[in-house]
């Protein structure tokens, strides 16, 4: 079969397009036919080694397909289900190998695409709104990348909560998405101090949390908007790692924390209870997951360019046929 390899780290240009040996499933695994494969930032940081990964290894975390064989445990699963999954690397391929109990299952109502589209990126909304801090009426929030994948879907997630929902974004076109997915506060990064801006309209220190996928960019200015006990909740590193604080720079009493969603869907209940919450909320029309590109996956490395170089909306998936 064909699959994306890489070799070693590094550039985009370490995605090899390659024949690879079919997989097997193990005694408790599943061998899919992956129908697409969702792009990650994650997926950079093993591409560069800032995550660590054996080498050689196929990218991609996040997928759904059908199944195509079974191991000889399984017996929760059948041939010919479909199924999802957001925790298992090897997802850049036209098959994979995985554990059984990796998988959830997808409803009739949601299509393949959509749900590949929302399980890494939905999950993590999921989790960042009802648990890390747990948002509700009269509660004010600070999105960051608004209009990538995970920020449109907080800003909708924070909005069924309840919350006011400040959010910045790069161009006037993701700040028509972010606007359209609910968020009260639009700000554009690049035109005002996005700090700035908040404090004119809540007013300094007003926060109550800031759910933050960018990193090194916004995190100091970030912690400055808190109200004493907010949390900052810093996921993802899409402009480099924050740069290190000293504990009283939390002095305000405020949370810093670091979360990942693997720690959130660590047992089969969380994992099957947030992804039946997203794709309940999809097939009612009451969460839109949009699908801003779809790119062969032998063009994995243009993809990477492009999420890289933030020309991408909503989310991207990659697919193998």
């Amino acid at each position: 079969m064909k699959a994306i390899q890489i070799t070693q780290t590094g550039g985009p240009e370490v995605l090899e397009w390659t024949d690879v040996p079919d997989p097997t499933p193990g005694p408790d695994e599943v061998v899919v036919e992956v129908a697409a494969a969702g792009l990650n930032y994650i997926d950079t940081y093993h591409r560069t080694g800032l995550y660590s990964v054996p080498l050689p290894f196929t990218p991609g975390l996040e997928g759904a397909g059908t199944i195509a064989a079974l191991g000889s445990d399984v017996t929760d699963v059948a041939v010919g289900d479909t199924v999802a999954w957001s925790a298992d690397i090897g997802t850049y391929a036209e098959h994979m190998a995985l554990p059984a109990a990796s998988t959830v299952p997808v409803p009739a109502g949601v299509d393949l695409e959509q749900a590949a589209a929302v399980m890494l990126q939905g999950m993590t909304a999921h989790y960042l709104v009802t648990d890390t801090f747990t948002l509700a009426e009269g509660h004010r929030c600070l999105v960051h990348a608004g209009a990538g994948g995970v920020g449109l879907l907080l800003i909708q997630l924070a909005k069924m909560a309840g919350a006011e929902v400040f959010t910045t974004v790069g161009t006037q076109a993701k700040a028509e998405l972010a606007a359209g997915a609910g968020a009260d506060h639009v700000i554009l990064y690049r035109d005002v101090d996005f700090g700035d801006s908040v404090e004119e309209i809540a007013g300094e220190r007003a926060l109550d949390v800031v759910y933050d996928g960018v990193g090194k960019s916004v995190f100091r200015r970030s912690l400055d908007l808190l109200k004493p006990r907010g949390v900052m909740a810093t996921f993802g590193n899409a402009s480099g790692p924050a740069d290190p604080i000293s504990p009283l720079d939390l002095a305000p009493s405020l949370y810093l924390t670091r979360p990942s969603l693997f720690h959130y869907i660590a047992t089969r209940e969380d994992l099957l209870r947030r992804s039946g919450d997203l794709f309940a909320w999809m097939a009612d029309d009451r969460l839109d997951v949009r699908v801003g590109e779809r790119i062969p996956l032998a063009e994995a490395r243009r993809a990477h360019e492009m999420l890289e170089g933030r020309q991408t909306t909503g989310k991207v998936v990659l697919l193998p046929s």
